[in-house]
Order: structure tokens, then C-alpha cells, then sequence
């Protein structure tokens, strides 16, 4: 009889062991009822599940950036074989020479595996190999908001209710698990096939924001900031009740309540202009906007204790029965005409029309730059329990809604040790996003921290 084990060499000393008592009952069986079983990899290892990129046959280009791709893929090893998922696929080399890139990866793994919501992106596996990290996704086949809003102009109030009262749920949440998100946009809210939303791109997350709690990282994407980022305050979890409201204004008008030619401007109509609404809003609209858009942070609606629970009380969401709306038992206005499991049609054509190859990986890090991403393997419990789902660096275009808009540039958090494990939290957060310098690594020169490349042209949206 064949047998295969797994031994830990590294466990305790085994003459320790041997010490210990063992106490065995051992019950007495007919010896013509003895089953004989062959002990290997497939029963032995049933909660384990080993995965690599030969596990996952590339099928289109979702999306490309200076770190990586991400492609639709299918899974053609193991569980969950012939399911199509979205991969994400990170350089090590070009994300270890810049501390905000750094940071952005290990805050997007370690919330992806923490938060589980109806209109959150799940994380079902993550691997990597000598120079690549990979994330594998659900693949949310309906595309961006932001495609849907650049074919509808702007969205009706019911529409824009019912994506609105989705979103909120997902902040909520969020804030539940003391995560605040900072980067709410069209470009990083996905849809699925059914039209529902799902929350995509964590990076810019901070952990362990509770009552009280503040923290003064400049980050975020300008026309969504909150005046407290903006003027390096001290901001909490009211950050993202401010960027709902500009993305309300943003749905319902065309454009973000405050724009202007440059970054400058725009910052400073976003701490000093009046806001101004458009007529056709109605009244419980109009009164929504305005009180998501309280430049004091303590005046704004979702910024008491009960966070996300002012919000869906207010009139604009009167119709709206939340437990409904959570367990997705209300009609999305709009559900992507799809043909399969793999139409990519609500996606960019300069992508998906490229033919999916990743490329071969023949990098290899030092020790110390490779540590940074030490723990960074994950099975989520979903694949487990089986065995017994916006991303693109390049700018997009909304020629007719953004003529006077501004450059969109995120910023994000510095702060990064790269001989610190990849589970370890960050301890803190510097106020300016210049100055820090990564540990030199022996495949990558030292450079200062630098703003993520984005096409800087006018009219322009960025999002990675």
C-alpha cells in the first residue's frame, strides 16, 4: 500500500514529542469489513489547494498599466476548474522601487482578504512567483460605472438612487471593520452580470479608524478629496460620506461638483467655492448633495456614531427597503448585455482586441526586496469549503461630460519598510506623499517617491 505524508521539518523537536503520552482506543473490527486506502496528495491534503499561473489559461486583456495586466481567465487545474476569473499580475521589480506602490499592493491584499459584502470584489486566490504577484478576482463581466455613465450622460434619480444606496452599504460596512476607502470614483466601482455594483481597488484604504480615530495621509483623487485631506486636518471615516456626494453630484449632473483647469484651481474651489446646483434636482436630492458636501466634517451627514445609518435615513432613500437592496432582491435598472461567462464587450476594446500573453518571469529579487512580500499567498475559505470574483493605469476620456475638469491624480500613502513582513500593519502614516526613499534592492536603482504615472492631459480621468 502506496503512502504519502507531509512532514514539517520545522515543528518542534521530535524527541519532545516522543515523550508525550498517547492514548489510543482502539475498537476491534471484523477483518472482512477492512477497507483498504491508497493515502495520497488528493485525500490526505483536502484543505489545501495549491495554485500557480499553469493553473489558469489566459483568455482575453482586461486591462494594462505600467505595473502589470489583468486578464479574463479560466481555471483549468484543480477546484473550481473551467470558471473565469479576473487575474491581476503585478512586477515585482517596478512596484518594490516606489514605497507608494508598495503599499498599495500589501493594502489591497490584506483588505480583499479581511472584507467579504455582496457589493465588495471578492479575492479568491493569490500566488506569486520569483518577480510577479498575482491576484485572482472575480470577474465582474459588466464593466465600469464610469462606462455606463459615459453612454448615459447623466443618470436619472431612481438610477442614481439605486447605485448610490449599493455603495452606501459597502461604505458602511467598510467603516464597520474600521476601514476607511478614500478612493471612491466611477473608475472603482465595477458591475457584475446581473448589474449590481462591486467596489474594486483597496489600495488606498487605511485600517483601524474607529471613533475618534484620524489619520493625515494626503491621498485620494482630487475632484473627490474631502477639504480635511486636502488641508492635512486629520480626517476619519466622514472622507467617504464627502466623496458620495460628489460622485452623487458627479451621476446627476455630468461632472464633480467642483472642477477646474488644473489641480490647483480645483483644490481650491474644493475649500473655498460655494456649492451650486443644478435646477431639475429635486428637493430630497438637492438637500442630500448639500449635506454630504459640508465642508466641516462634523456637520456632514454619515459623520456621527451611527456612520452609514443617518445616511439611509434620509428622505432621498425613501423608497428604498435596505434588506432588499442587501440581499440583492431589487431589479437592477440596468443589467450588461452579455452572450457568455467570457463576453468582454463592456470593456475597452484597446485591450481586449491585444492578444493575452504574460510575459515569461526571469526576474529575481534580493532577499530583503523579496521579504517585502512575504505571506502574500491566499485561498479564500469559499475555494476551501468547494473542496469538500478597475483595473487599468490607462486614462479614460469623457470628452462631452469633462470638458473643464482637471487632471485626476490619486495620491497615495508612502510609508513602507521593505524588510517588513507583508502581513505586518503600517504603524503610521507621513503627512506628504514626497521625500521617502525605499531600501535600495539589487534589481532596482533608489529613487524618491514619486506621484503613480498618469497621463496628465486635460479631460482625462485616471484609474488604477
Amino acid at each position: 500500500m502506496a503512502g504519502v505524508f507531509d512532514i514539517d521539518l520545522e515543528s518542534e523537536d521530535v524527541s519532545d514529542a516522543e515523550e508525550d503520552e498517547c492514548h489510543i482506543s482502539v475498537e476491534e473490527t471484523d477483518p472482512g469489513q477492512i477497507e483498504e486506502v491508497e493515502l495520497t496528495g488528493a485525500c490526505v491534503n483536502r484543505d489545501s489547494e495549491r495554485v500557480g499561473p499553469e493553473c489558469f489559461e489566459l483568455l482575453t486583456v482586461l486591462g494594462k498599466g505600467g505595473y502589470g495586466k489583468v486578464f479574463q481567465v479560466r481555471k483549468v487545474q484543480g477546484s473550481q476548474t473551467g470558471k473565469i476569473f479576473a487575474m491581476k499580475v503585478l512586477r515585482k521589480a517596478k512596484i518594490i522601487c516606489n514605497a507608494k506602490d508598495t503599499a498599495h499592493t500589501r493594502a489591497e491584499r490584506e483588505i480583499l482578504e479581511t472584507v467579504r459584502h455582496p457589493f465588495i470584489v471578492d479575492l479568491l486566490y493569490a500566488f506569486q512567483t520569483g518577480g510577479k504577484l498575482y491576484l485572482i478576482l472575480e470577474c465582474l463581466i459588466g464593466g465600469e460605472l464610469f462606462m455606463q455613465l459615459e453612454k448615459e450622460g447623466i443618470f436619472m434619480e431612481d438610477t442614481a438612487c439605486f447605485y448610490l444606496g449599493e455603495i452606501t452599504l459597502a461604505l458602511g460596512h467598510l467603516h464597520s471593520n474600521g476601514i476607511i476607502y478614500r478612493d471612491l470614483k466611477p473608475e472603482n466601482i465595477m458591475l457584475n452580470h446581473q448589474g449590481h455594483i462591486k467596489l474594486t481597488d483597496f489600495g488606498l484604504c487605511k485600517e483601524s479608524i474607529h471613533d475618534g480615530s484620524v489619520t493625515h495621509t494626503f491621498c485620494g483623487t482630487i475632484e473627490y478629496m474631502a477639504p480635511e485631506i486636502l488641508m492635512r486636518s486629520g480626517h476619519n471615516r466622514a472622507v467617504d460620506w464627502w466623496s458620495l456626494g460628489a460622485l452623487m453630484y458627479d451621476m446627476m449632473t455630468g461632472s464633480p461638483p467642483f472642477t477646474a483647469e488644473n489641480r490647483k484651481k480645483t483644490i481650491d474651489k474644493i475649500l473655498k467655492c460655494k456649492l451650486s446646483l443644478p435646477p431639475y434636482l429635486t428637493p430630497d436630492a438637492r438637500d442630500m448633495i448639500k449635506r454630504l458636501l459640508k465642508k466641516n466634517s462634523a456637520q456632514r451627514l454619515g459623520s456621527s456614531k451611527a456612520d452609514c445609518g443617518d445616511i439611509q435615513k434620509h428622505p432621498f432613500f425613501r423608497h428604498i427597503n435596505w434588506d432588499d437592496l442587501l440581499n440583492k432582491r431589487v431589479e437592477p435598472p440596468y443589467k450588461p448585455s452579455l452572450q457568455s461567462d467570457e463576453d468582454v464587450s463592456q470593456f475597452d476594446s484597446r485591450f481586449t482586441r491585444q492578444t493575452p500573453v504574460d510575459s515569461p518571469d526571469d526576474t529575481s529579487l534580493s532577499h530583503s526586496a523579496d521579504h517585502a512580500f512575504a505571506g502574500f499567498t491566499y485561498v479564500a475559505p469559499s475555494v476551501l469549503e468547494s473542496l469538500k470574483e478597475g483595473f487599468s493605469c490607462e486614462p479614460r476620456t469623457r470628452p462631452i461630460r469633462r470638458l473643464n475638469s482637471s487632471p485626476r491624480t490619486p495620491i497615495s500613502p508612502p510609508k513602507f519598510c521593505l524588510t517588513e513582513p507583508f502581513r505586518a500593519s503600517v504603524d503610521g502614516e507621513a503627512e506628504l506623499p514626497t521625500q521617502t526613499k525605499p531600501l535600495p534592492s539589487e534589481n532596482c536603482a533608489t529613487q524618491p517617491i514619486r506621484t503613480p504615472g498618469r497621463t496628465k492631459k486635460k479631460g482625462h480621468r485616471s484609474g488604477r
